[in-house]
C-alpha cells in the first residue's frame, strides 16, 4: 500500500513538473519593471500608467510586468533609475539633457549612462496667481508667498534655472514654499500661498481646479531673461497657453517649456526596452486616446525631440525596423 502511495505520489510529481517545464517560458520566468512617474494627479503618473496597461497586455508572450511608481518627479527619477530602483522613468527634458551632459546642478556629476527611450508631450512652464493679487508679470511675486515645488521635481530644477536668469534665489520669496502639485492649487485657493509655477503638460487638474474654483490668473513668463534662457539651452521652446483653455483665463498667456521624455540606464536589457517601444508605437491610436495630452503626438518627433543622451539600442533597434530612422 505503502509503495502504491509513493509510486502514485511520485507520478503526480513526475507531471506536475512536466506541466511546468510545458509552461511557456515567458511566463516561467516572468520579470518585472518599474516606470518612476510623479505625483498621482500629474500627467507623467498617466504616462506610466498608459505605457504599462500596453506592455502588460503582452505579458503572456514576453513574460515582463510593468508597475507604476509614483515618485517626487524628474530629478527623484534620474535618482532612482541611477542607483538602479527604476527601470525607466519620465523626465523634463531640460533636466535629461544637464544629467547626461554635466551641465547646471550636475557639473560635477554627470551620468553617462543615461539613454534616451523616446519623448512625450510638451510640458509648458505655468504660473498662477491670487486673483486678488492683480499679478501681471513673474517679477510680481518679489516679496510674495510662492510656492516653488517639492526638492526632487523637475519643476523645482526648471524654477531655480529661472531664478538665476533672473539674479534671483529662493530668498527672493518671502517665503518659498515647498509644496507638491497636489497641494499648490488647494493653497492658492485657500489664501496661503500668492502663486506657483508647475511644468505640466495639459489638461491638469493642478491648473484646471484653481482656474475654476477661484478664479486664478495665469502669468506670463516672457522678457528679456527668457529670451536669453531660450538662446542658451535649445531643450527649451516657446509656448502659448491658448486662451479659454483655463476658466477665467480668456486671453492667450506666452510661456516656454520642456518635453517630457522617458528614459532608461545604458545596462536595461536590449530586449526590454524594445518590447516596451514595440508596445507603445504598435498600440499607438490607443496610448494617444489613454490622455488627452496625447492627442497630438506623432511618431516622428517623438524619436528625436527632447533626446539628448543616446537613444538605448532596444529602442534604436525597433525604430530602424520601422524606417524612422536611417
Amino acid at each position: 500500500m505503502i509503495r502504491t502511495c509513493v509510486f502514485r505520489c511520485a507520478w503526480v510529481i513526475a507531471a506536475l513538473c512536466g506541466l511546468a517545464v510545458g509552461l511557456p517560458e515567458a511566463r516561467a520566468q516572468q520579470r518585472f519593471i518599474t516606470i518612476g512617474t510623479g505625483g498621482v494627479t500629474g500627467v507623467y503618473y498617466a504616462v506610466g500608467g498608459a505605457l504599462c496597461r500596453l506592455m502588460n497586455k503582452e505579458r503572456q508572450r514576453t513574460g515582463i510586468r510593468c508597475l507604476v511608481e509614483s515618485t517626487g518627479g524628474s530629478t527623484a527619477n534620474l535618482q532612482g533609475v541611477r542607483a538602479g530602483d527604476l527601470d525607466f522613468a519620465l523626465v523634463q527634458s531640460d533636466v535629461h539633457f544637464n544629467q547626461y551632459s554635466g551641465k547646471g546642478p550636475y557639473t560635477w556629476d554627470p551620468y553617462r549612462e543615461l539613454r534616451s527611450v523616446f519623448s512625450v508631450h510638451p510640458e509648458p512652464f505655468t504660473v498662477l496667481a491670487r486673483k486678488e493679487l492683480g499679478v501681471r508679470r513673474f517679477e510680481d511675486f518679489r516679496g510674495k508667498r510662492f510656492n516653488v515645488g517639492n526638492p526632487g521635481s523637475g519643476t523645482r530644477a526648471s524654477l531655480e534655472h529661472l531664478l538665476s536668469a533672473l539674479g534671483w534665489t529662493l530668498k527672493d520669496f518671502s517665503p518659498a514654499l515647498e509644496m507638491r502639485a497636489d497641494e499648490h492649487g488647494p493653497a492658492l485657493c485657500a489664501g496661503r500661498i500668492d502663486g506657483f509655477f508647475h511644468a505640466v503638460g495639459f489638461p491638469s487638474v493642478n491648473i484646471q481646479d484653481p482656474t475654476a474654483s477661484c478664479g486664478a490668473q495665469l502669468v506670463p513668463l516672457a522678457g528679456p531673461a527668457i529670451e536669453k534662457l531660450l538662446a542658451e539651452n535649445p531643450y527649451y521652446a516657446k509656448a502659448v497657453i491658448p486662451g479659454g483653455m483655463f476658466a477665467a483665463n480668456p486671453q492667450p498667456t506666452e510661456t516656454y517649456g520642456v518635453i517630457a521624455t522617458v528614459v532608461a540606464p545604458a545596462p536595461m536589457d536590449d530586449d526590454v526596452v524594445y518590447e516596451l517601444v514595440r508596445a507603445t508605437f504598435e498600440n499607438f491610436d490607443e496610448f494617444k486616446r489613454l490622455h488627452p495630452a496625447f492627442g497630438r503626438l506623432e511618431p516622428a518627433a517623438m524619436v528625436k525631440d527632447g533626446l539628448s543622451a543616446p537613444l538605448h539600442p532596444g529602442a534604436e533597434r525597433y525604430y530602424r525596423e520601422r524606417g524612422w530612422l536611417r
